[in-house]
């Protein structure tokens, strides 16, 4: 994929979301309760997160009546999901997202031609003469689905396909890293205060307000570098399957967590370079020279155990 190559993501939001629910409830569930608010059960994040590790997202655009699906909004807000509402004309009719998402993507590939991959998130064989029209405007189908429900004709007929299930985040193992001097903010280190709001009313300093203002800050310091952690690892996972290798080249490697965390600045987290960021993560990633570039790789001890 070139440089300025985009990706276009599509979501048959409620094909996907009552695939879920029917297998974790049985069969025909979303179909009894569609009208009902919905639990949240869909991984948006995970998604997307995928999605990005093929190019920029240039479209994110999903169909649904809305009406049932407030829960998802923090969600879908925070990974920027464009809503197209679609309404169902009757009690028993199908809302027609498939029609409307079909539609939207051969427009979509006529205006915009920097759109390289289509991503297709819906289980559904309607889609299948989609796929036709895709592939023969020299773009890349991506389709993803349920394991359970998706039609394998539709899986079949895309350049690739991801079961949900696959994208799931794994699970980061906790690091044990020593802390830098002082307590880590969003703007970098700052050491416990001599004076200010843990003295007392004479003037002297309270051990125990100094005690839990510290205690508090250490707590935020840990909160903030463990989601740093699984942030880095998450992308390392990313580019590893992408490119189906266990070590990625480091250089690609900060422009794809950009692209999954757009305020992502190693100053966040107190360090000066992304390679001091790295060298703090010593015990969950491994570092080595490669043949054009330097290479990381999750530690192996720590896949080891999760698979374990």
């Amino acid at each position: 994929m070139a440089n300025n190559d985009a990706v276009a993501l599509y979501w048959d939001f409620e094909n996907i979301h009552a695939s879920l629910l029917d297998q974790q409830q049985g069969h025909g569930t979303y179909r009894a309760t569609c009208f009902r608010p919905q639990d949240e059960l869909i991984d948006v994040s995970a998604i997307v997160e995928f999605a990005l590790s093929l190019g920029p997202v240039a479209i994110n655009r999903a169909f649904a009546n809305w009406v049932s699906f407030t829960r998802y909004r923090f969600a879908l807000l925070r990974n920027a999901v464009e809503l197209i509402q679609v309404f169902s004309p009757g009690a028993n009719a199908k809302n027609g997202a498939d029609i409307k998402l079909c539609l939207d993507v051969m427009d979509d590939m006529a205006r915009f031609p920097h759109v390289r991959t289509i991503i297709v998130v819906g289980g559904d064989s309607d889609y299948m003469p989609l796929s036709y029209k895709v592939k023969a405007a020299g773009r890349t189908l991506v389709g993803i689905g349920s394991r359970v429900s998706t039609n394998q004709h539709w899986a079949r007929s895309c350049h690739e396909f991801r079961y949900y299930e696959s994208l799931l985040s794994v699970n980061v193992p906790k690091s044990e890293l020593p802390m830098a001097p002082g307590y880590v903010t969003t703007s970098g280190h700052y050491p416990a205060s001599e004076n200010s709001s843990t003295e007392n009313g004479s003037g002297e300093t309270n051990p125990n307000e100094e005690l839990r203002l510290l205690l508090e800050r250490a707590a935020e310091a840990e909160k903030r570098h463990q989601a740093m952690t699984e942030l880095v690892c998450r992308a390392i996972t990313l580019l590893s399957e992408r490119r189906g290798e266990v070590w990625v080249q480091k250089a690609g490697l900060r422009p794809f967590i950009q692209r999954m965390d757009p305020t992502f600045q190693e100053s966040n987290f107190g360090f000066d370079t992304f390679s001091d960021l790295l060298i703090s993560l010593g015990d969950v990633i491994e570092t080595r020279r490669g043949e054009h570039d330097q290479e990381v790789r999750i530690a192996q001890r720590h896949t080891s155990a999760s698979e374990a």
